[in-house]
């Protein structure tokens, strides 16, 4: 089995700005998870700073919470309906 890069390549986070509870936060994530999140952010007729925020929610309600943007990764990947059509994710 050969192994290969993504299409595209490798590409490192990118860091963009979302309002939670009124506030501005900062959250880096690589670009094919910015597409996930949009997408989500449709399929779940949300504007995308309110599923953050919706995520960030659960997040915290942990006993141990990860950072936002580990938990916004983790939260995407178990989103099988969003992650299975990978025409935007392939796009990046």
């Amino acid at each position: 089995m050969t192994i290969t890069p993504p299409p595209g390549g490798f590409v490192g986070p990118v860091k963009r700005s979302v309002t939670i509870a009124g506030h501005a936060t900062s959250v880096s994530l690589e670009p094919v998870f910015w597409t996930l999140l949009e997408r989500a952010a449709l399929v779940h007729a949300l504007p995308l700073s309110a599923l953050v925020a919706r995520i960030d929610a659960l997040r915290i309600a942990q006993d141990d919470p990860p950072n936002l943007a580990s938990a916004l990764r983790s939260w995407l990947v178990s989103q099988s309906e969003i992650v299975s059509d990978n025409d935007a994710i392939q796009s990046h």
